[in-house]
């Protein structure tokens, strides 16, 4: 299982990735700011399509969005 975790205090983060290091069963791969920003973009999209499936969001059609373009 791959686990994507945010820790917004900076300060922080050596300590955490230092407690994560001692378990042999745990691998740490820091992303690097382009990366942890495509990933980020990627989720907000599959969250977005998720609520238009719900209907809780109203999607465009394809054709719109062409025109759009």
């Amino acid at each position: 299982m791959e686990l994507l975790i945010t820790i917004k205090d900076s300060n922080k983060v050596a300590h955490i990735l230092s407690i994560l290091e001692k378990y042999a069963y745990v691998k740490v791969k820091p992303l690097s700011p382009y990366k942890a920003q495509v990933l980020g973009g990627i989720k907000k999209s599959v969250d977005e399509v998720n609520l238009i499936r719900s209907g809780k969001l109203k999607g465009i059609s394809a054709e719109k969005l062409l025109d759009e373009l």
